[in-house]
């Protein structure tokens, strides 16, 4: 039986939009990514992907398998209300950083509940990447570099990018970044619907 079926009622309000952006909000707030959550559940990156995305509707039993990677109750997880935000301009040092390690992800805006779009300031250290396997999500992302050199491959289509250069694809389609040169690689990028 479907999730929204049992808790998309009038009474309640929730819907099906609720439970992605609910379940989204609060792995960044346990800052969990998506991958560490997989490995956590045993649920695909993948599933976990289209659940917050809102594209797929999982039944009780898998949602409260990924809610135990986190880990939350059902009730707790229905009871959460984030604050949508209101803040309209973000200085420089209040991007919200969501990356670790060599990549560092910084997020305009610290809460994303209710949100469509998703954009980050990206820092790859020279050699960084995101990883031998290829990262696959609903939605679409584009980006423009602004310094340093940034491999991209989309599909099988390798290409170096520089500043001023920029990228734009539909992110189901297998991708993967990685910093060429001795210098850091800036981006501006944005992605919708969220996805980390």
């Amino acid at each position: 039986m479907a999730l929204f079926s049992i808790f998309a009622t009038p009474e309640t309000g929730t819907s099906a939009m609720d439970i992605g952006d609910r379940l989204r909000q609060l792995r960044l707030l346990h800052g969990i990514s998506q991958r560490e959550l997989a490995k956590r559940t045993g649920v695909t990156n993948s599933t976990i992907s289209l659940i917050e995305s809102n594209t797929s509707n999982p039944s009780v039993g898998a949602l409260k398998r990924i809610l135990e990677g986190i880990p939350i109750g059902l009730a707790e997880f229905f009871a959460f209300e984030p604050e949508t935000p209101k803040q309209t301009f973000y200085a420089a040092e209040e991007l919200t950083e969501i990356g670790k390690g060599a990549i560092s992800y910084r997020q305009v805006g610290e809460r994303l509940f209710g949100r469509k779009l998703q954009i980050l300031k990206e820092c790859y250290q020279p050699g960084a990447d995101t990883g031998v396997v290829p990262l696959v999500h609903e939605g679409e992302e584009g980006g423009v570099v602004l310094s340093g050199r940034l491999e991209v491959t989309v599909d099988a289509v390798r290409r170096i990018l520089g500043p001023g250069d920029a990228y734009y694809f539909e992110s189901r389609r297998p991708h993967r970044f990685r910093c060429i040169g001795p210098r850091p690689c800036e981006v501006i990028s944005a992605c919708t619907p969220p996805s980390f």
